[in-house]
């Protein structure tokens, strides 16, 4: 098992989706505070590419969570 498959199996745990989920969200946060400051078009894209996959990460959390798995 190489490194990319250890970090997608741990990334598929609860506390994996939990990380990714919050470093999403702070990196977007960043970025959005970037974009606001400068008017930079490849900052809000990324600032909006981060908080889908926040939202994502969110959302499969909760999934997991509701169902147990």
């Amino acid at each position: 098992m190489n490194a990319f498959q250890r970090l997608q199996q741990w990334h598929d745990s609860k506390i994996g989706l939990a990380v990714f989920a919050v470093l999403e969200l702070a990196l977007a946060y960043l970025f959005l505070s970037w974009a606001i400051d400068t008017g930079s078009l490849i900052d809000w894209f990324l600032t909006i590419v981060l908080l889908i996959g926040a939202i994502q990460n969110f959302v499969r959390l909760i999934w997991r969570l509701a169902h147990g798995r």
